[in-house]
């Protein structure tokens, strides 16, 4: 009886791992997306607005301590 319910077992998990391999494969991933923007243009403005911000901090803290 015990013979019976392992050489069942093993035909019940052969079985389900064939049926788990003939699956469908997934989908073609879609191509990718458009190239991120440029950053040349705005790097500029972004370092002059970094320069003037430290100037300013600069500025008011040696107004402070004077």
């Amino acid at each position: 009886m015990i013979q019976n319910k392992k050489i069942i077992a093993s035909i019940l998990f052969v079985l389900i791992s064939f049926v788990c391999s003939a699956q469908m494969p997934p989908p073609p991933q879609p191509p990718p997306g458009p190239v991120g923007l440029p950053i040349d243009s705005g790097i500029l403005l972004l370092l002059v607005a970094g320069v003037l911000y430290g100037i300013f901090k600069m500025y008011s803290i040696r107004k402070k301590t004077l």
